[in-house]
């Protein structure tokens, strides 16, 4: 990995007091019981304190909350893009909020790309791709099917108040833009996310994951600054 990226706000990252070292963005399915696993228990024995979620959420939190609450107080944050990342649009919403914490924060964002390649990424071709025009067509299903049930109950909707017909048109139209808005901010992340020099693993020592692994721990180290962690 050539270099890795974080916001030129140099003075506000400098004075960050973080609460964790490392968190890790990844899709579950893809990589947590592989490669995320391997990167997890090599960070974590090379003393840097790392959020991921299965190990260190506590029973009964609210996930959500959680999880973003813990991308804010990360010093640095591992985008592990995978070839399902984009079906997730839970992982779509870390990637936004690492993106804003990068601008805002300083944070230190540093992507691996596990089997694929930066401009599937950026361009959201092939896998990438198809996740959004399934995001997009979801959501069209959803208005459609809202504005038929509309139409199957016309008499209802006639004898409504107008107040209450024009509320609902307002929510519909509400709703569509909020996604649209929500799909253009995560094609954005996706952009800028892969435009930081990051890491192939396959590309790496012949494709060995244990030599990128290392390479990848070992930069991270490099790039701590253990007097501004916080570590309760």
């Amino acid at each position: 990995m050539a270099s890795s990226s974080s916001s030129p706000l140099a003075q506000v990252y400098y004075s960050q007091v973080w609460k964790y070292h490392v968190f890790i963005s990844f899709r579950g399915e893809d990589t947590r019981k592989t490669f995320v696993d391997h990167l997890y228990t090599a960070l974590v024995e090379k003393g840097i304190y790392t959020y991921k979620d299965d190990e260190t959420l506590s029973p009964g939190e609210l996930i959500g909350a959680s999880l973003m609450k813990a991308i804010e107080e990360s010093q640095i944050a591992v985008i592990v893009f995978s070839k399902n990342y984009a079906n997730s649009s839970w992982c779509l919403n870390e990637l936004a909020c690492i993106m804003k914490c990068r601008k805002m924060k300083g944070q230190i964002v540093m992507p691996i790309f596990y089997d694929v390649n930066p401009f599937e990424v950026r361009k959201q071709k092939r896998k990438y791709g198809e996740a959004f025009a399934n995001q997009e067509l979801e959501n069209k299903k959803k208005i459609k099917s809202w504005r038929q049930a509309f139409l199957d109950d016309p008499w209802g909707w006639l004898s409504a108040p107008r107040e209450q017909i024009w509320k609902l048109q307002e929510a519909l139209a509400r709703h569509e833009l909020e996604n649209k808005t929500k799909i253009d901010s995560w094609r954005r992340a996706l952009v800028d996310a892969s435009n930081i020099s990051g890491w192939e693993p396959q590309h790496i020592a012949n494709g060995h994951e244990s030599k990128s692994i290392k390479n990848i721990v070992d930069t991270i180290s490099r790039r701590l600054h253990p007097i501004n962690s916080s570590v309760d």
